[in-house]
């Protein structure tokens, strides 16, 4: 059995004929999402799933940890917004989960 990685330069079939992976996230992050999507959340979320991909993910993995990890960011500030925690449990939490997302991404 033959096992092909997946790298960004992978060539797939999108909606407009074949692209790469990386070059469905600069398009997505060039235009298609910019209407509903904030640009820091969606330049944050592409960074987390090239390092996924880059580092042997799969797409959907990669792109089911980026999205775990925007929504935990986000859940985080939210909570100290609305004065749930401290802003050194809102550092805390930050720092837990860049360890735990991104540590993850570096041990493989």
């Amino acid at each position: 059995m033959r096992t092909t990685k997946i790298t960004l330069d992978t060539r797939f079939n999108g909606a407009f004929g074949p692209v790469t992976l990386r070059d469905a996230v600069r398009r997505m992050k060039a235009h298609e999402m910019a209407c509903t999507v904030e640009p820091e959340l969606l330049e944050g979320k592409a960074n987390v799933f090239c390092d996924c991909v880059e580092r042997g993910f799969t797409p959907l993995r990669g792109e089911i940890m980026a999205a775990y990890y925007v929504a935990e960011r986000d859940a985080t500030l939210d909570a100290f917004d609305r004065g749930l925690i401290t802003e050194g449990e809102m550092l805390q939490k930050r720092i837990d989960l860049d360890r735990q997302v991104l540590g993850h991404l570096s041990h493989s």
